[in-house]
């Protein structure tokens, strides 16, 4: 038993890895057109591709790819194990082993909400990586940032540039109180709080790595986009399973015409065979990239967007209500970003139907070479 288990997580686990780096260029590419969606121009895929090759090469077509293997190998088995979890109850009980779509449907979602859970701190850390190797370095300047600043706002905020304009204007406010500092300029470097909203917001390329993100954003940025992600992968994970079960069944009906007798359960019908599974599962995947992508496009770009612990306790002091309506809040969509939602949709169905082919279809010749 120890090692059928065994073999089965070694199979699960090379699946994973083989699908994500066979279509990990697509999703890079997804994520930039992503998050360099602007008021501006629209980049395309040809113009992403030069820029990306240019600054990092070929390399950078696998920029986070670590992060992403270390959370999609628990994630997706989580929303598999998961997913079987809950349609053994629906099963439990019955004369057949028969799932029906809308059981599918509901599994699938309960199951998709855990799996991101799990996955939200890697695709940030990934996401990051993956802005980073488009994105020129800025080390020379943060060098020259730090030798002119006190040494508590190089700590609190790492890439930042000072604004001397903000701080002259600050001091002219400040020099008509009747106690004039002697040097108010000075003073003002001390205190990082009195600059806010001046200078340059720290960008992400600049706040990558774990402790980066921690020091700077604090250890709650790690789940940052959890929201739109919990809508994200709930929908992919029920129209996945649920539309893959639809074709199943019709895959099982279509043989039972051929047969001479007509039969009383499913399990009595041959089994689809594993090309014939492979294939279901990436239209399947692919409908559900459809269905899901424009909460992935506002989750990449909230995690894309670095926020302060000090704003962000500005923010909780203040009671800031997030913008948009109702909806939009409890999603995590920002009302700014309602044009940008079906930017890279076509690279998102391709990469998910080609990731979903490979992973089954893998999965199945794993599974027959170590069994």
């Amino acid at each position: 038993m120890e090692e059928f288990v065994r073999s089965h997580a070694i199979a699960a686990a090379s699946a994973v890895t083989f699908s994500t780096a066979f279509v990990y260029p697509l999703d890079t590419l997804k994520t930039l057109l992503q998050v360099g969606a602007g008021t501006g121009p629209k980049l395309d895929i040809r113009q992403v591709c030069g820029r990306l090759q240019s600054i990092a090469g070929l390399s950078g077509f696998y920029s986070g790819f670590g992060w992403t293997v270390l959370g999609r190998i628990p994630a997706i088995g989580t929303r598999f194990g998961l997913y079987e979890l809950f349609t053994a109850f629906y099963k439990d009980g019955r004369e057949d082993n028969h799932v029906y779509v809308s059981e599918a449907l509901l599994a699938g979602l309960a199951s998709g909400a855990v799996e991101a859970v799990i996955s939200t701190p890697f695709d940030l850390f990934k996401l990051r990586m993956q802005v980073a190797s488009a994105c020129h370095s800025s080390s020379l300047k943060h060098h020259h940032a730090d030798e002119i600043v006190k040494p508590i706002i190089a700590k609190l905020l790492p890439g930042y540039v000072p604004d001397k304009l903000a701080w002259v204007h600050n001091a002219d406010l400040l020099s008509k109180l009747p106690n004039k500092h002697p040097n108010l300029i000075d003073a003002l470097k001390g205190y990082p709080w009195l600059l806010t909203g001046s200078g340059r917001q720290p960008s992400a390329y600049d706040v990558k790595g774990p402790s980066q993100v921690v020091t700077l954003e604090g250890w709650s940025s790690i789940w940052r986009g959890l929201r739109p992600g919990l809508f994200r992968d709930s929908i992919f994970s029920g129209i996945f399973f649920s539309c893959w079960q639809a074709i199943h069944i019709a895959l099982l009906e279509w043989k039972s015409l051929e047969m001479d007798h007509p039969q009383r359960f499913p399990e009595e019908i041959s089994s689809i065979s594993p090309i014939e599974a492979s294939i279901a599962a990436g239209i399947s995947g692919s409908i559900a990239a459809a269905s899901s992508h424009s909460f992935d496009t506002a989750k990449s770009r909230s995690q894309c967007v670095v926020i302060p612990k000090y704003i962000a306790m500005e923010r909780k002091l203040l009671k800031w209500k997030p913008p948009g309506t109702w909806f939009e809040r409890l999603s995590g969509i920002h009302p700014a970003d309602r044009q940008m939602l079906s930017r890279g949709i076509g690279l998102r169905m391709v990469r998910s139907g080609v990731a979903c082919t490979a992973l089954v279809g893998s999965y199945f010749l794993a599974v027959d070479y170590l069994l």
